[in-house]
């Protein structure tokens, strides 16, 4: 299942949304989208890159940690220095933890790297009183 959608941002930037499975292959789709959206907003190559890396991790947190057959990528950008991107998911419960792993451990080290690229980084509880799900979220520094 692909669905891709725009919309225009308060600063008249189009923002990009594009559902996918909840499959290791959606973060080469969401790389692919962040790098789209930043290359027509003009932005730098360390920024594109940046963005691809932290995408590409929340999709893999979503992907190994969540539940549901879908996942919702998002892109936005809200003003000129900022890119907002966020993975949605059917997991309410099961929020993202920061840890730092020991030294000889292969996994754990997503969140250290969007905390690295971030300004800040965080997760929203969507449905209210009946949560249906969550949206991880990391808001980006870029070069006007």
């Amino acid at each position: 299942m692909t669905r891709t959608a725009a919309r225009l941002c308060r600063q008249g930037h189009p923002s990009y949304a594009l559902v996918r499975e909840r499959v290791p292959e959606s973060g080469e789709e969401a790389r692919r989208l962040v790098r789209v959206a930043l290359a027509a907003w003009g932005l730098d190559h360390a920024d594109i890159d940046a963005a691809e890396l932290v995408v590409a991790e929340l999709v893999a947190n979503a992907v190994r940690h969540a539940t549901g057959s879908a996942l919702r990528i998002v892109v936005e950008r809200p003003n000129a220095d900022r890119v907002y991107v966020a993975v949605v998911d059917r997991a309410p419960r099961r929020l993202p933890v920061q840890r730092t792993p020991g030294l000889d451990e292969t996994v754990g080290r997503g969140l250290l790297l969007v905390d690295a690229y971030a300004l800040r980084w965080g997760w929203d509880i969507l449905g209210g009183t009946s949560p249906w799900g969550k949206r991880v979220w990391a808001m980006l520094e870029t070069r006007p």
